[in-house]
């Protein structure tokens, strides 16, 4: 990697970055030269991760991140203004998929769907705005799902969260003159979301469901094109999903 043949790099901030579509985005856009400022839970994998990619070339910095803390993703904004002075783009990318039907009543997974999904995403906005509006440039990418566009049994609160992302997504897209807004609406994707099924009826359906699967790689590419765009041009939405796929 030569970072010194990259004349755009931008200060980068992605959040869930320890495995799946996070962990693909910063290995796509460390390897384009990008500056990054990673955020996760888990921060024996997000140290694994940049000691790998610092050894390549890198610059990246990581920072353990819980999004349903206001607090915290606030100090991982902060220590990329502190690492390098601004943030060109923030993408909000954790997010869980506990589904279950509704009649199974698990309330806490449908709290905790909409405390990372919606919330999370919120106060990652929160977090960048003004130093965006400051700097009169910006380009928040939003993780959204094909689940904000159809919905399907034992997803429901699911899809209503990822709608909220696309619907929160559009509305701060009108408001500004200034900054970039981009929803990723991947399909079907090889990760970890689904491991924290509790439900049967849905564990088994998601089995059936994810039989066709793009590798994380796919939807990390749909982030770096819709970075690479010059400044005045608003990929507004990617929907990403396996040819093969009737979803």
């Amino acid at each position: 990697m030569n970072q010194t043949q990259q004349p755009n790099r931008k200060v980068i901030v992605l959040t869930g970055a320890s495995s799946g579509i996070g962990e693909a985005t910063a290995r796509q856009l460390a390897a384009e030269g990008h500056l990054l400022v990673i955020g996760s839970r888990r921060t024996d994998r997000l140290e694994a991760l940049c000691d790998e990619l610092r050894f390549d070339g890198a610059t990246i910095d990581a920072l353990q991140t819980d999004v349903q803390d206001r607090a915290s993703v606030q100090r991982l904004a902060d220590f990329a203004l502190e690492k390098h002075g601004r943030i060109d783009v923030l993408i909000n990318n954790a997010g869980v998929m506990p589904l279950s039907p509704l009649s199974s009543l698990k309330v806490e997974e449908w709290d905790l769907m909409l405390d990372v999904n919606v919330r999370g995403v919120l106060y990652g906005i929160a977090a960048v705005l003004p130093v965006m509006e400051k700097q009169k440039a910006g380009h928040i990418i939003n993780v959204a799902s094909i689940g904000a566009h159809a919905v399907s049994p034992t997803a429901a609160v699911y899809c209503a969260s990822k709608y909220a992302v696309w619907a929160i997504s559009e509305g701060l897209r009108q408001e500004t003159d200034v900054i970039r807004v981009s929803v990723i609406s991947p399909g079907v994707v090889e990760s970890e979301l689904a491991d924290i099924i509790s439900d049967d009826t849905a564990r088994e359906a998601m089995r059936d469901f994810r039989r066709i699967a793009l590798k994380p790689e796919s939807i990390a590419r749909a982030m770096s094109y819709a970075i690479s765009q010059p400044d005045d041009v608003d990929v507004s939405e990617i929907i990403v999903r396996p040819v093969a796929s009737p979803h």
